[in-house]
């Protein structure tokens, strides 16, 4: 899924500047306001010119994203939910490279749709971090990949509490060169993002 956006919120009479999170199945709102909404709580989903507006339980909330994201997130939001091989960009012709261990059951069944998993080449590669020691060594491995134009998915636990987190994680990639382009939820206990290695203009 992957849409995010900096925008103002207002939120049952309160405005804020807020970080707008599409994952699956549920809205993430950081900054100003912090808010994690399932969408079968948000209802009465629609467009109105460059505000998303929706109500969750007795609140209403306005979401000012501009008119082409006002509409592509509001059909985000009511759509079905999009398969996470086709989030991960994995199709039936694609060979994915591995890095790390696969815990998770919703990665392992996107995996399974690829044509091939592979230790060392591939259309793109995932890797499983939970450390900073497993997050520069997947950095390390994949290296040598990244100037060829193979987008990497850092894929890592939700939540507070754990050794690696979303900033540091950027903060990293950002300082080898890499470029964050999208974000995904993997299951209800894995988050990634995608990364390509930033060539010059």
């Amino acid at each position: 899924m992957g849409r995010e956006a900096v925008c103002r919120c207002e939120w049952g009479g309160t405005t804020a500047e807020v970080k707008a999170l599409l994952e699956s199945g549920e809205m993430i709102l950081r900054g100003g306001l912090r808010k994690r909404t399932p969408f079968s709580e948000v209802k009465s989903v629609k467009a109105d010119g460059d505000r998303l507006c929706f109500t969750v339980g007795r609140e209403t909330v306005e979401l000012s994203l501009g008119s082409a994201n006002a509409a592509k997130w509001a059909a985000t939001i009511t759509g079905p939910p999009t398969a996470l091989s086709k989030k991960l960009g994995i199709t039936k012709t694609s060979a994915v490279r591995v890095i790390g261990t696969v815990d998770d059951e919703a990665l392992k069944e996107a995996l399974a749709e690829a044509a091939g998993i592979s230790a060392r080449g591939g259309e793109v590669i995932v890797a499983c971090v939970d450390s900073q020691e497993s997050l520069h060594a997947a950095l390390k491995e994949a290296k040598a990949q990244f100037s060829e134009g193979v987008p990497i998915w850092m894929v890592y636990p939700k939540g507070p509490g754990h050794a690696i987190n979303e900033a540091s994680i950027r903060s990293l990639l950002r300082e080898n060169g890499m470029i964050d382009t999208k974000v995904a939820s993997v299951s209800t206990k894995f988050t990634a993002l995608r990364f390509i290695y930033r060539t010059s203009a």
